[in-house]
């Protein structure tokens, strides 16, 4: 690895984890740092998954007592989650390289336009969901809609991940109603079983690339830690829409060379 690549990665690692723990949307970053060093659009998609594994898994580890509390209820939003995310870790997989360098900039102008109209949809999903009353916080929150399009999420998180914590929390709140600590609590952990799966196809794959994936991991993991002062100095507004302007600026790039 070339110094610059190393610098690269760390600083977008660094830049991922700071927005992740304020906004989200620090895959943006991550991929496209990975493919600029020259590692193939596949490839760089699954080393920048396994990459961003250990901030969900410390997500869901700082959410314990929600998630423990929610207990069964998760069992087969789990098991959609873990199904959907091998078979879109599956379809990657089974993705050349053309046909997914073709496909970035679309799903780069999805994930991009679905961060940018984030605020609205969550309100606008709340309002619809609360119109069928309370939930019973001790009912199993079963919605056969909502548990289909976890399913379909999941596929997503597994083929390409961008933006779906936020898909994540508008079909969680199809099961959870204005319960939102409750669905964001549980997209923590589904995020863990969605990409935990599809990681694990990664993993045998030999797609990973270790020493760029260690670099991402290590500073997207001091990212997060400094994300936490920035946050408290900077409005989110602004690293929403710094966060999207890059978004749109990487879409039209690759739509550019494509």
């Amino acid at each position: 690895m070339q110094i610059f690549d190393g610098l690269l990665l760390a600083g977008a690692g660094l830049i991922a984890g700071g927005v992740n723990a304020i906004a989200g949307g620090g895959t943006f970053f991550t991929f496209a740092a990975l493919m600029a060093v020259g590692i193939p659009p596949v490839a760089a998609n699954a080393t920048s998954a396994v990459a961003v594994m250990p901030g969900s898994i410390a997500s869901t580890i700082a959410y314990r007592r929600e998630i423990l509390a929610l207990g069964r209820t998760l069992v087969p939003l789990c098991l959609i989650s873990a199904a959907g995310g091998l078979a879109g870790g599956w379809l990657l997989l089974n993705t050349d390289n053309t046909t997914f360098r073709g496909l970035v900039p679309w799903l780069l102008l999805f994930a991009t336009a679905l961060f940018a109209i984030s605020p609205k949809i969550l309100p606008l999903v709340s309002y619809l969901t609360s119109k069928n009353g309370d939930f019973d916080s001790s009912a199993t929150p079963f919605s056969l809609g909502g548990i289909v399009l976890q399913g379909l999420v999941a596929i997503y998180g597994g083929y390409f991940g961008a933006g779906m914590g936020i898909m994540m929390l508008a079909s969680l709140s199809l099961i959870f109603g204005d319960r939102f600590h409750d669905a964001n609590s549980a997209k923590n952990i589904l995020s863990v079983f969605m990409q935990g799966f599809a990681v694990i196809l990664f993993l045998f794959s030999g797609l990973v690339h270790w020493p760029e994936a260690l670099v991402v991991t290590a500073s997207s993991i001091l990212g997060g830690i400094l994300g936490v002062v920035v946050a408290r100095r900077v409005p989110t507004s602004v690293i929403r829409w710094s966060v999207i302007s890059v978004g749109a600026a990487l879409s039209t790039l690759y739509f550019v060379q494509s």
